[in-house]
């Protein structure tokens, strides 16, 4: 029977069917393990395992997921898969014996069938590096077919058709997406290897990495609608971590001069491709410092990430060429928009914004305050054009209740946003510790809140107290890590950077 030539349902329950026969026949298809002794890289790159004739070289073991065969009467080819890459592998009757060959390898096993192989290194006529098998074993058995690319004829070219390239499904599969798409895996790879670098940059610094409350009696650090739970032996509402700052800031005042924490930070907002509930970040700070100096540390560091994962400071991202080398530009926020639009909102009341933002063919409503429509205008009309990295700094102090105000400037704080791609990717401020001004501006968020601004901030009575204890003049930063991996992986939505990203029910 041809699996190929049965439905989706007929296929699962022929492969049920197999998997009982086997059973039958006394082979366990789920044994507790097999040790392996290489991967298929090691085995590819490795001209040790080529030396001497076919007795006297070194055997291999290995294990992985059956992706193609081809049977040829008495011997076969099949490919096999496994974490760092694949590896052809070439099976005899007369090596691994009548029942493991005829009965069990070309009756009753399956492409998806993960499978342990021992045997030795040999190169074909063609010149291809392939395992000899000498001992077979069955380790998983599939219950279901695996999606396979098809190969058609089209105009006189080879075309091979993905039957699993539809991003939803896998999104939704990401198990089967990593199977099938293996360069998948690779984003995640690059992923984790930026993770690290990051972490070791800061390490090396001095800096503590640490663990604040995920579940916290109340939110704050970010201008965010948070999701909500509930404690039952406690009886009391809590709130998934909208951002870890507040915390952050009290080991500051407890004494710690540099603390960072990559963490899970959640958001009750809209989902599109640059969004997801559930983000990364990470947030430092740095005790006795301001956010020129963060400036520098942002630019170092990142230039030092991108150029330990591609050995250059310039990558493609889509249709740009994006360059890292520091220093980037520097912009002050009000300045960028004057540039892009003609508008000079410096002097400007809340009427005389909204109004402006009108004329520009910006959204609004009346629940927006002064900071809320400034944000608006910029994201619609100049955001997008910022490609290569730029430090958008000094916001105006509607924007940034947590930044201290700007040493010189009236009206604005000590502030940056690097944009890149045309998308945020850092905040970071001098960070406000004078304890009466920090209540005066969460009091006004409070107020915001209460004209309809969900988004505004809350007073949290406790940091106030932590505050006013005392905290060293501080520079804080957080980078968003799924919006800096999709840039520096060149994927063009956040779910292609998260292994599990949120989706609507089907």
């Amino acid at each position: 029977m041809n699996e190929s030539d049965l439905s989706l349902t007929e296929q699962a329950r022929y492969r049920r069917e197999k998997l009982e026969e086997i059973r039958k026949m006394g082979f366990n298809p789920y044994p507790h393990e097999f040790e392996t002794d290489h991967n298929t890289k090691q085995i590819r790159e490795s001209s040790e395992l080529l030396e001497g004739d076919d007795s006297t070289r070194k055997r291999v073991r290995i294990a992985g997921r059956i992706m193609t065969r081809r049977i040829m009467g008495k011997a076969a080819f099949f490919n096999l898969q496994d974490q760092s890459g694949s590896i052809q592998v070439y099976i005899r009757r007369d090596d691994v014996g009548v029942d493991i060959y005829n009965t069990l390898f070309k009756r009753l096993i399956d492409i998806g069938d993960i499978v342990g192989v021992e045997g030795f290194v040999f190169r074909t006529r063609t010149g291809e590096i392939t395992v000899h098998a000498e001992a077979f074993t069955l380790l998983t058995k599939s219950l279901h077919p695996m999606p396979v690319a098809k190969e058609v004829e089209e105009e006189g070219k080879k075309v091979i058709y993905d039957a699993f390239a539809d991003k939803e499904h896998r999104y939704r599969q990401r198990y089967l997406d990593l199977i099938v798409n293996p360069e998948v895996r690779n984003v995640f790879v690059k992923r984790s290897e930026m993770i690290q670098t990051m972490r070791d940059y800061m390490r090396n610094l001095g800096y503590l990495e640490v663990e604040t409350p995920i579940l916290q009696p109340i939110y704050g650090g970010a201008v965010a609608r948070p999701f909500e739970t509930h404690h039952n032996a406690l009886d009391m509402k809590l709130y998934l971590r909208i951002a870890n700052e507040l915390y952050l800031k009290r080991l500051i005042i407890g004494g710690y001069e540099g603390v960072f924490e990559f963490a899970k930070d959640f958001r009750n907002e809209g989902m599109s491709r640059f969004h997801n509930p559930e983000f990364t970040q990470i947030e430092l700070y740095v005790a006795y410092k301001d956010y020129e100096w963060m400036m520098r540390f942002v630019e170092q560091m990142i230039e030092h990430v991108v150029r330990t994962l591609h050995g250059t400071t310039k990558i493609t991202v889509a249709d740009h060429e994006i360059d890292f080398k520091a220093p980037w530009p520097r912009i002050p926020m009000l300045d960028a928009i004057k540039d892009q639009t003609g508008k000079d909102l410096s002097g400007m009341d809340e009427t005389e914004i909204r109004q402006t933002a009108r004329e520009l063919g910006v959204p609004v409503d009346v629940s927006m305050g002064k900071g809320k429509l400034i944000d608006e205008i910029f994201g619609e009309k100049v955001e997008q054009t910022l490609i290569q990295p730029t430090f958008i700094t000094d916001y105006p102090i509607e924007m940034s209740p947590l930044a201290k105000k700007h040493r010189t400037k009236e009206g604005v704080v000590e502030r940056f946003e690097v944009i890149c791609n045309g998308k945020e990717l850092c905040n970071a401020f001098t960070e406000l510790n004078d304890p009466i001004d920090q209540r005066q501006r969460l009091e006004e968020q409070a107020r915001l809140r209460s004209e309809g601004d969900d988004e505004a901030m809350v007073v949290d009575e406790d940091f106030l107290k932590a505050l006013e204890y005392g905290m060293p003049p501080t520079a804080g930063l957080g980078i968003g890590i799924d919006r800096l991996a999709m840039i520096l992986t060149n994927q063009e939505s956040i779910r292609d950077v998260l292994f599990f990203p949120h989706m609507r029910p089907e």
